[in-house]
């Protein structure tokens, strides 16, 4: 997988634009699924593709998506960081168009981009710590978001390509 894995971080975003009509049928066919199966295979896949996967190689995730963080989040890492809710909030955050707390700027601040290791992993917010959401124990209701992570993460869309050639 290394070496495909290392073809997608070349082109990726064009690769996984060329896959969208394709994967939105798969994903219209997922939704038909037994909840159960989904699951099963979800997560079977998950584990398989991760064992293969070095996201330090990659760290897409935090250089193009940011992730929504809430109240508690904000007060662990404020904490952590040593300093009040709403001097973190001030410095690092922003309300986006649905009402979440979302990072200013991306990629994340807290990236350190010389080795893509998140500085504040121990503490990190819980949507980081459950990226790419592909071991959800409810995956059906959250296929749309994992649809949408196709475009962003080269391991999902991995997942997603041999998801798809075992049907």
């Amino acid at each position: 997988m290394a070496n495909y894995l290392e073809r997608i971080f070349t082109d990726f975003k064009e690769i996984s634009r060329s896959k969208r009509k394709e994967n939105k049928k798969f994903f219209a066919r997922l939704k038909g699924k037994d909840p159960k199966r989904l699951n099963d295979e979800f997560h079977s896949m998950h584990e398989e593709v991760f064992a293969e996967t070095d996201c330090l190689q990659c760290a897409r995730c935090c250089r193009a998506t940011g992730p929504l963080l809430t109240k508690q989040d904000i007060q662990r890492i404020a904490k952590k960081q040593g300093i009040k809710t709403a001097v973190f909030e001030e410095k690092y955050l922003r309300v986006d168009e649905d009402g979440d707390w979302v990072m200013k700027s991306l990629p994340c601040p807290f990236l350190a981009l010389d080795t893509n290791k998140c500085t504040i992993y121990e503490y990190a917010p819980k949507a980081c710590r459950q990226y790419p959401h592909t071991n959800h124990p409810n995956m059906k209701s959250i296929l749309g978001l994992t649809e949408t992570n196709v475009m962003h993460c080269p391991a999902v869309f991995e997942m997603i390509e041999r998801m798809k050639a075992n049907q």
